[in-house]
């Protein structure tokens, strides 16, 4: 009598081409989709967010939507840029070095939220330099958008069946093409709830519940630890990238976990910073 996991073996992934259309010789992928509307909604959420003074401290919004307008050029290039040179060096340098040309390749291996995250970061203190606008209060508007670019993200990596979570005997397990005839945690659905619909969520309601906007970087905290602590929950469930394996000689400590563990206290200090100064101008 075939056991559950036998079942399971046998269920099949969605068929879905990962080259959403083509034209001519050009392969549009979903993964790049992904980016542009992830990109796209979190931009015209950030407008709305920028145009509500009361939301801000001393209710006057520091950021203009032209202004906004201008910085989603440099926002795209620091998640791309960031986000591929990220995961070359975190997780694939030595393919890279071997064939130079898979650098290119955004959907083979996929993108690093940490690499994104330092890339934008990046963009984003020399955006708010260049346009006087308050760099705390710039990191916060953003935070409270990434989620839909993590959402999108992650349905691409579900659909390119990329990055797929440890076996499993679950009954919403998925067998996946590249991952062996076996069940696995679909774990990039996991991801796109925690780190897109939950966090979108949670930062929606410190944003418009909790005027926390009021307090430059409290939202960016909230959006670290969050993020964080989502990951290294999924990282539970995720299968470790080939290349890496798990590290230190565990079965469980991965990249993803040694990556994001920093990320809490850096969030906590975030919210405790933001709170210090806002009690100093009461």
């Amino acid at each position: 009598m075939p056991t559950a996991a036998d079942l399971l073996a046998i269920m099949p992934f969605p068929d879905i081409d990962p080259i959403a259309f083509s034209i001519g010789p050009l392969a549009i992928h979903w993964y790049g989709l992904a980016y542009v509307a992830g990109i796209l909604l979190g931009w015209a959420y950030a407008r709305r967010i920028a145009a509500n003074d009361s939301l801000w401290p001393g209710n006057v919004s520091p950021i203009s939507k032209t202004q906004l307008d201008d910085f989603i050029v440099w926002a795209a290039l620091g998640v791309v840029l960031g986000g591929r040179l990220g995961y070359i060096f975190f997780y694939d340098l030595p393919a890279v070095l071997r064939t130079p040309v898979r650098a290119l390749e955004i959907w083979n291996g996929g993108m690093s939220f940490h690499g994104g995250l330092t890339g934008t970061t990046i963009a984003m203190i020399l955006f708010a330099r260049r346009n006087a606008i308050p760099v705390w209060s710039l990191f916060d508007i953003v935070a409270a958008v990434v989620p839909f670019g993590l959402f999108f993200g992650r349905i691409a990596n579900f659909i390119n069946g990329e990055l797929w979570g440890r076996l499993t005997d679950v009954p919403w397990a998925v067998v996946f093409p590249t991952g062996g005839p076996f069940a696995r945690h679909p774990s990039q659905l996991y991801e796109a709830g925690l780190e897109g619909i939950v966090l979108l969520l949670v930062l929606a309601a410190f944003v418009y519940g909790m005027r926390a906007l009021k307090s430059p970087g409290f939202i960016t905290g909230v959006f670290v630890c969050g993020y964080a602590l989502s990951r290294i929950f999924v990282e539970l469930f995720r299968e470790p990238d080939a290349q890496l394996g798990y590290l230190v000689g565990t079965n469980w400590l991965t990249m993803g976990m040694v990556l994001s563990f920093p990320m809490i206290l850096l969030g906590l200090w975030a919210m405790l910073r933001a709170r210090r100064q806002a009690a100093l101008q009461l």
